[in-house]
């Protein structure tokens, strides 16, 4: 890909215990220009300590690692103040690990046994402030959200004020908070507000959970915005 002059690489950091895939991406993202291996290491403390020192606009993070696993790792990512994308990079397509991810905080989640060009495609969509989720996923993750039985009341669109329904369009499209905000040309912090309000008259509990859902139900950026 062609990178304008002016354009910084989006940064990358890889967390994940096999050798052989850590070189491996590294080998596929240098002949990117718009992508850019920060820092790779197959021990998630270690991780840890390189996000802190790198910043890196991405981390991509495997599931399953000895010690700290992928969940527990987003987790002290977090709670350390990193601000960037976080998305699983694993060979786990079970619906618990899905869920168990995007419910703790990921911003994508994606399978190791996908095409190179589409991992590529993917972690540019990522760069841009979108949700990635592979495509063998979306069903699976449909039919978590329609097997759930615990919840009193199923998601009513209804409920939902004007620009409660325009920002669910917004993240049915795999829009960030700060990419919503642009969009509809109001402030980060009520982007955030009204994604939690949504959320609880939706009940449900993640934005990832509210996209699947809008997605499955037709509501998308392309439908009217009226009721």
């Amino acid at each position: 890909m062609v990178q304008p002059d002016n354009v910084t690489p989006a940064t990358i950091l890889l967390i994940d215990d096999h050798p052989l895939l850590r070189r491996g991406v590294s080998q596929l993202l240098e002949l990117e220009d718009d992508l850019t291996l920060a820092g790779e290491t197959g021990k998630p403390e270690e991780g840890l300590r390189l996000a802190a020192e790198l910043d890196p606009d991405m981390i991509l993070l495997d599931l399953n690692m000895p010690g700290l696993n992928g969940i527990e790792t987003l987790k002290r990512l977090r709670e350390q103040g990193f601000a960037g994308r976080v998305v699983m990079f694993t060979v786990s397509d079970h619906e618990e690990d899905v869920v168990a991810a995007l419910q703790s905080g990921a911003d994508g989640y994606l399978l190791k046994d996908m095409d190179p060009d589409e991992m590529v495609r993917q972690l540019r969509q990522v760069a841009l402030g979108r949700m990635v989720i592979s495509e063998s996923l979306t069903a699976l993750l449909a039919e978590a959200l329609r097997s759930q039985r615990s919840r009193p009341v199923m998601p009513d669109i209804h409920s939902l004020t004007q620009r409660e329904r325009e920002i669910l369009r917004e993240l049915a499209g795999g829009l960030s908070n700060k990419l919503i905000a642009r969009q509809l040309d109001i402030t980060e912090g009520t982007v955030k507000v009204h994604v939690k309000h949504l959320l609880k008259k939706l009940n449900l509990r993640s934005r990832v959970e509210a996209a699947v859902w809008a997605v499955q139900e037709g509501i998308d950026r392309s439908s009217p915005t009226g009721s």
